[in-house]
């Protein structure tokens, strides 16, 4: 029997004025998706704000391979995938570029930078501000890792961080860390602030009418995170495919084998039509197979109607479709597809609010519904309490969910 978790960052939003009070996942055209509401059944389950101290993407990818974020979140999943060696007392933070404006977060991607213009910057800063204290890794984007060190580790490191997302628009002074290490963090964050907001790069950025990379954010930091193996919790051979770094940092940490997909980026120019062979490839080869698919996040994080849309369709189009294809050929499996957060495109952010998921397969009971829509979802008595619940549901060897 086969498994496949299929995970879309952000599908799930708000009813829009502008799509006459519909969701995106109700006016976008997705067959693939709709075949498998018609042959499976639609649940609903909370967010991530229940069970993790932050309402990040990170920690509800994290809850839905069954990690719980409460007693085993290692903060920046995004290490792993890079590989970085860490001593005992360096803390890993994640990094991103942002655009700060008149004291206000502006905007949390910096105009969703380029990874090149990116790798200039952190290039600079680690000319200017690196030491033994400080020291930074280019990952993508705008999404990066700063290792700091204190003779104390993380205990001396700990102040408590937010997501960029949840100051988007606001003061930024409202959002700066708060705790042990506060002063170095904030000392940090503005010191690169000066040393940005004049770099070349961000002039041309400037000139060309689009958001410069002018200060650092620094959040959701940890130490050298160690998981328990996928294999040896389920007894599966598996493999995952994505593109966002904190997913395939987690994917690494949890023993899955991680596809390297070229043009898969985690971004919104990602490379669906190569993510969904992939996913053909990998579950001809393992019992279990994750895809993760982050651009309708993306979409919403820059409030982009139009591009969620089109990412929904996109998805539907190149990965479902292949899911599908294999589902019909291979009725011994079992597929699940659920989005991670709610993230409202008009708010920018991500939100509390429930999440749907759709449940296919063998020994599955299917109820027949037209298209996974948060309504449905809402309207279902099919519930997983926790996030960690649906990993369980997926791989249940029960005669019928």
């Amino acid at each position: 029997m086969k498994y496949l978790l299929i995970t879309l960052n952000g599908i799930s939003d708000h009813p829009i004025e502008e799509l006459e009070g519909k969701t995106p996942l109700e006016v976008s055209k997705l067959p693939n998706l709709s075949f498998f509401a018609k042959h499976g059944k639609i649940g609903q389950t909370r967010g991530t704000a229940d069970e993790s101290p932050d309402l990040s993407p990170e920690a509800a990818f994290f809850a839905t391979l069954g990690y719980d974020p409460r007693q085993a979140y290692p903060g920046p999943l995004e290490a792993a995938n890079l590989e970085i060696k860490m001593e005992p007392n360096e803390v890993a933070f994640r990094m991103n570029l942002v655009t700060e404006y008149n004291g206000n977060l502006a905007d949390p991607t910096a105009g969703n930078i380029s990874t090149r213009e990116a790798r200039a910057l952190l290039t600079y800063l680690n000319k200017k501000l690196a030491s033994d204290f400080a020291r930074f890794f280019v990952g993508n984007s705008y999404r990066h890792i700063a290792v700091l060190k204190d003779s104390h580790g993380l205990s001396a490191l700990s102040a408590k961080t937010y997501s960029p997302d949840e100051a988007v628009g606001k003061p930024i002074k409202s959002f700066l860390p708060k705790g042990p290490g506060d002063e170095l963090l904030k000392k940090l964050m503005y010191d690169a602030k000066l040393l940005l907001q004049d770099h070349e790069i961000n002039q041309v950025r400037i000139d060309l009418q689009e958001n410069p990379a002018n200060m650092i954010w620094l959040w959701g930091q940890g130490t050298t995170p160690t998981l328990d193996k996928f294999s040896d919790r389920f007894g599966l051979s598996g493999a995952l495919v994505a593109g966002i770094e904190y997913v395939k940092g987690t994917g690494r940490l949890a023993g899955l084998t991680v596809m390297e997909v070229s043009g898969a980026t985690g971004n919104l120019e990602t490379n669906y039509e190569k993510k969904g062979k992939a996913l053909l490839e990998a579950l001809a080869e393992k019992d279990f197979v994750c895809v993760n698919v982050r651009a309708c996040e993306e979409a919403s994080r820059s409030g982009d109607l139009k591009a969620k849309i089109e990412a929904l369709e996109q998805i539907d189009a190149y990965v479902l479709s292949k899911a599908r294809e294999y589902y019909e050929g291979n009725r011994e499996t079992r597929v699940l597809i659920t989005g991670t957060q709610t993230f409202s495109t008009q708010m920018r952010r991500s939100v509390r609010d429930s999440v749907p998921f759709l449940l296919a397969g063998k020994n599955v009971m299917t109820d027949e519904n037209e298209r996974l829509t948060e309504q449905t979802a809402k309207l279902s008595s099919f519930r997983a309490e926790k996030r960690t619940d649906l990993i369980h549901y997926l791989l249940s060897r029960k005669e019928a969910i």
